[in-house]
């Protein structure tokens, strides 16, 4: 399995830089098994059935890309940072330019906010903030900026309209880097329609990881390495979970860090159990899908795990075949861009 087996053409001029708005007015593709349907996400109380069950990732964002000062005397420096993820003590960071920081230097980000750099690696640092707790989320929501994925910040910098627009309106565990994206296409008066029809909801957490970014180094895919994320199902949701399939309903991740969540957490027979802790669980084609029926997703970078995840799920072949669709018919891709509901 090469990774050019999952490569595709795709024009700059359908990477999304903006959301559409309102959210619910971004498009959908519809693919159920061979068939494929134009739509858009406000049609989906017509859609999905009663007794459906929709997990939804409620990590909350954090501004998680912060500028500051390193001064040596007289002389200073600015350096930005983006966090990645917390680390035992402090976190774990990326820093331009990296040379120019030492290990015990002070980077200060405002009058309130400030770190240390108390590890220097090769490619990141670990940082030690002087504030914790709700102290540290309120300087850093001040001092911080949304962390766009890289195919967005290199077009525009990150604005003030970023900080509702890349969060999701049931965020409430903070600690993600980026967001669940498919998630971001509801609103309220969306999520209040389809619970009036009978489609249920259970919340889990990922806390989406810079990671998800990276781009495959590998070309026989089976060997890559993916990156951990720390994840929780509790015991309510995993009742809800069985509950749902016992009853013969649909299970239907919204995005695939929601997915990768409850397959790490449902053992071989479909059942999901409570869980805690980090998942690297890495779906490519041949994997058996514990407890998912059906996902809903944005449309992915080529050569990502991400497109080998949704050719899992729906078989290569028919992926290509959606995503041709989806080129020639000017959907939007990748974090910012329309969604899709793949249904096997």
């Amino acid at each position: 399995m090469k990774l050019s087996d999952f490569d595709f053409d795709l024009p700059e001029a359908l990477i999304a830089t903006r959301p559409a708005r309102p959210r619910t007015h971004a498009r959908l593709l519809l693919a159920e098994g061979d068939r494929i349907a134009d739509h858009h996400v406000y049609d989906l109380p017509r859609i999905f059935r009663p007794g459906d069950r929709l997990i939804l990732n409620n990590t909350r964002v954090i501004p998680a890309r912060l500028t500051g000062q390193r001064s040596r005397g007289d002389a200073t420096a600015k350096i930005e940072i983006t966090l990645l993820e917390p680390a035992a003590e402090g976190w774990r960071a990326l820093a331009k330019p990296l040379r120019k920081v030492n290990e015990g230097e002070v980077i200060r980000f405002s009058d309130r906010l400030s770190a240390t750099v108390a590890e220097k690696g090769a490619t990141d640092l670990r940082l030690t903030f002087n504030l914790v707790g709700e102290d540290f989320d309120a300087a850093l929501a001040k001092a911080g900026a949304m962390p766009l994925p890289p195919y967005i910040a290199a077009k525009r910098a990150p604005d003030a309209q970023d900080a509702t627009d890349y969060q999701t309106v049931f965020a409430r565990h903070a600690g993600a880097v980026a967001a669940p994206t498919a998630s971001l296409h509801f609103d309220e008066a969306l999520l209040r329609e389809l619970a009036d029809i009978g489609v249920a909801f259970t919340e889990v957490t990922l806390h989406v990881g810079a990671g998800t970014f990276l781009p495959v180094k590998v070309d026989d895919v089976t060997t890559h390495r993916m990156h951990a994320e720390w994840g929780q199902v509790t015991p309510g949701a995993a009742a809800e979970i069985n509950a749902t399939k016992q009853a013969g309903g649909r299970i239907i991740p919204v995005g695939t860090t929601a997915l990768r969540l409850i397959e790490s957490a449902a053992d071989d027979g479909g059942t999901i159990h409570p869980w805690t802790g980090p998942t690297d669980i890495f779906i490519y084609p041949g994997y058996r899908f514990r407890i998912t029926d059906a996902l809903m997703t944005n449309f992915h970078l080529p050569k990502s795990t991400l497109m080998m995840l949704v050719s899992a799920l729906m078989g290569p072949e028919r992926i290509r075949r959606i995503y041709a669709h989806a080129v020639q018919d000017g959907y939007r891709f990748f974090s910012y861009g329309d969604s899709s509901l793949l249904i096997p």
